[in-house]
């Protein structure tokens, strides 16, 4: 039985990723994933734009997107959103790749190649790394899976019944209709 060739962040951080992928780090082995749709890139655009706007008129902290973060010795994940309350990047060096602070809040949207189980994992390891909430959104089915520590099942939210993403605690004043996000997905 052939073994796996397992990875070490500076292994990882060494690759040229070739144009049209995305690469994850997963428990030392190399995810390999496609770029991500324009309705994806969309949606996601939008999100942050929106989000940004409240972060930085209220100075609660930091938005990125598609920044390698490490969750541990072994994983690197790479989230389509990111929130940082303030303070949390103070002194981290922020051309270090991958950034060595996992997020307040992580949004990942949901493709059409992810699969449940994958997408499972990334939620435990955010988690387990630190990250307080991490929110799935799932563009085809208009719903929102928000995952939080210490619970077993994610709280479900949709258009259908008016849901919104808030996260009093990290985004104060932060509401936004789930309907407003999956606009740009249609």
């Amino acid at each position: 039985m052939a073994t796996k060739a397992l990875l070490t962040i500076a292994d990882y951080t060494a690759l040229e990723e070739p144009a049209g992928v995305r690469y994850e780090l997963n428990e030392g082995e190399l995810i390999v994933t496609p770029s991500a749709s324009f309705f994806h890139n969309r949606l996601c655009d939008r999100f942050i734009s929106l989000l940004d706007a409240h972060v930085t008129s209220h100075k609660l902290g930091d938005v990125t997107s598609e920044t390698d973060v490490k969750l541990a010795e072994d994983v690197v994940r790479r989230p389509d959103v990111a929130f940082y309350r303030v303070g949390r990047l103070e002194g981290v060096d922020l051309d270090q790749v991958p950034l060595p602070v996992a997020p307040d809040l992580v949004i990942e949207i949901v493709s059409r190649n992810d699969r449940a189980a994958d997408l499972l994992l990334k939620v435990s390891q955010y988690l387990a790394a630190g990250v307080q909430a991490v929110w799935l959104l799932y563009p085809i089915t208009r719903l929102a899976y928000r995952y939080t520590a210490g619970r077993l099942e994610p709280e479900v939210r949709s258009t259908q019944d008016d849901g919104r993403f808030e996260e009093p605690e990290l985004l104060p004043g932060f509401s936004l209709a789930l309907a407003d996000i999956f606009q740009s997905a249609s």
